[in-house]
């Protein structure tokens, strides 16, 4: 229930105020003065205040302000007996709802105290959110221990609060984007649009034009004036991933940007201008890309005034336990798949990988791993079998037991599933062997 606080130095005013309210099905509290309605603020937490503009103790007009500095949330609606201009537009700039006469506009006051209370859940449902993006996009949503990532997130935390570019380097998969848009929401723009666009996506035709934006006409196609990803990242920033696959010709329009703030639409003939924050992100060596004429020296050292490492998963030792059970947790919610067990085992088999494709990859087999799995734990069998293999296979290079024949013969049969992308009836064929014995040494072997 909604609840409205009527502020009013004339009892009767505002008991018959509440008593319209109450029947509408709201909640009413009251208060005779200022000092009255900011106490009715701290303990009440009204969603809207209807509010006189002559108080005993002050001026309703000025009561706005000091109501939103305690409650920004709160939506306000003056009443006054004689309106005048300038304290409505005073009202209004001191942030009111709304301002009103009373009589003339008694017909008015529930429909607007209605939308008040919309806007006024709508502000709480913004803050939410917000607080909610903060949190995802905060630097604490980074996981790791180890050293090398610390080194990433300070580096990253001390440039959010500035304004210059950064280049974020590594391979695939290591979180660039997750600490682009942490920087992004941890910086003075977090309130403006984030934009990302990946530059080996697109063609070079297409790309300039999704970027810098193009006039009705330039081109076959071009029926109207099209924004830029630029113009849309205005006041925000804008994430250009995979720069290094950038054509040569775009680079020199991106240096325009970087040095002067402005950049030509295709078929335009005037500059458009933009403020905008640019982090970029490679994989590639760029000095080499420099050296073999597909990178402009210029616009590397512009771009790189602030530049970012980001450690492969391999050299980041003890992390991919830490991310493997963040990622378990998540998909189990999102899969609705109680897992509440992780044997030490699967552990223990993640950690031999060499993860080529880094968090991304790691985050594709847990959801896998979910997936297949059938009870409340996960365990190396929920793994893919070439994860399965490297495990059996590097535990028993260290077992006393890895020449005993069964050892033998249970990466014999591992390896021939893997080659028959699980098909068992295949299997049994290639290994010469029943269908049900094929079965029985698989549950025995337990692969």
């Amino acid at each position: 229930m909604s609840k409205i606080l009527v502020v009013d130095d004339e009892v009767q005013i505002r008991t018959l105020l509440s008593r319209m309210l109450e029947l509408e099905g709201y909640e009413v509290c009251q208060a005779g003065d200022c000092r009255t309605a900011l106490k009715q603020l701290e303990f009440q937490s009204p969603d809207v205040a209807l509010c006189d503009v002559f108080l005993p103790d002050g001026n309703g007009v000025d009561l706005v302000s000091s109501i939103k500095k305690t409650a920004p949330n709160v939506e306000i609606i003056l009443l006054t007996a004689h309106g005048n201009i300038p304290d409505g537009v005073q009202a209004i700039k001191n942030g009111a709802f709304d301002y009103i006469t009373k009589g003339d506009d008694n017909n008015k006051i529930i429909p607007l105290v209605s939308r008040a209370v919309e806007k006024a859940r709508m502000n709480v449902r913004l803050e939410k959110l917000e607080k909610k993006v903060g949190q995802t996009y905060s630097f604490d949503s980074v996981l790791g221990d180890s050293k090398a990532l610390k080194d990433a997130v300070s580096l990253a935390r001390k440039v959010s609060g500035t304004d210059v570019p950064v280049l974020l380097t590594g391979e695939t998969g290591t979180g660039k984007e997750v600490f682009a848009q942490a920087i992004h929401y941890n910086s003075k723009r977090a309130g403006q649009n984030f934009v990302a666009v990946n530059c080996s996506s697109f063609s070079k035709e297409l790309l300039e034009s999704e970027m810098f934006g193009h006039k009705a006409g330039s081109f076959t196609g071009a029926l109207k004036d099209k924004k830029g990803l630029f113009e849309e990242a205005s006041n925000g920033t804008i994430f250009l991933d995979e720069i290094g696959e950038m054509a040569f010709e775009l680079q020199a329009k991106l240096l325009r940007i970087l040095e002067t703030g402005e950049y030509i639409k295709i078929g335009d003939t005037k500059p458009t201008r933009v403020n905008v924050r640019i982090i970029a992100a490679t994989n590639r060596n760029l000095p080499e890309e420099i050296a073999a004429g597909r990178f402009r020296e210029d616009l590397f050292y512009r771009l790189s005034v602030f530049q970012i490492h980001l450690p492969p998963l391999r050299e980041r030792a003890g992390d991919v336990r830490l991310l493997a059970k963040a990622f378990v947790k998540n998909f189990s919610a999102r899969l609705a798949r109680p897992v509440t067990d992780i044997t030490p085992a699967f552990l223990e088999a993640l950690e031999q990988q060499p993860w080529k494709g880094n968090i991304r990859e790691l985050r594709n087999v847990i959801e896998r791993s979910l997936i297949v799995s059938e009870g409340e734990r996960l365990d190396v069998a929920d793994l893919p079998l070439d994860i399965q293999n490297a495990h059996y296979e590097q535990s028993d290079e260290t077992s006393p037991d890895s020449f005993e024949l069964s050892a033998m013969e249970r990466r014999h049969i591992a390896r021939v599933l893997e080659y028959t992308k699980g098909n068992k009836t295949e299997a049994a064929r290639l290994l010469k062997i029943g269908l049900t014995t094929l079965y029985r040494k698989i549950e025995e072997y337990g692969i």
